[in-house]
């Protein structure tokens, strides 16, 4: 499943930045069949290799913030993007054509009990994840800089 999630994060993006965000922005797979959900592109810095890695994720808007689920489809793992933020807050965020920067930080359990429902009512398989994993998914709020 990790191979399958690597692959169409890939098209996703490639999609989503050549077409300046007109491809590849909403999300129509599993709860999101019949509701499609935005889709924006997150950029961090590799942990590793000091290089931009950008992924496709589903979002929410709270305010000026934009929050993201790190659920991996409910893998056991934490994804490499989360990783990657944790050692180096600074992001970019492009929703449509428009970028932004960021800092992101993991939620404190209150903010993520707050934001958890909202996030399912957005796309319900988050809930289908948690079911699926025995680690806690992080959501991450990123703050604009």
């Amino acid at each position: 499943m990790a191979k399958a999630i690597k692959l169409g994060s890939r098209l996703n993006t490639a999609l989503y930045k050549r077409s300046g965000g007109r491809l590849g922005r909403t999300w129509r797979v599993g709860a999101a069949m019949r509701n499609p959900v935005d889709v924006c592109l997150l950029t961090t810095v590799g942990r590793k290799s000091g290089q931009p890695r950008t992924v496709p994720l589903l979002y929410l808007r709270d305010g000026d913030t934009i929050v993201v689920v790190a659920s991996q489809g409910g893998l056991p793992s934490n994804p490499a993007w989360y990783l990657n933020l944790r050692s180096n807050p600074d992001v970019s965020i492009q929703i449509g054509s428009q970028t932004g920067e960021y800092t992101a930080r993991t939620a404190n359990e209150q903010e993520r009990n707050q934001l958890w429902p909202r996030l399912v009512e957005l796309y319900a398989d988050f809930d289908t994840y948690k079911a699926w994993t025995d680690r806690t998914i992080p959501v991450v709020i990123c703050t604009p800089r």
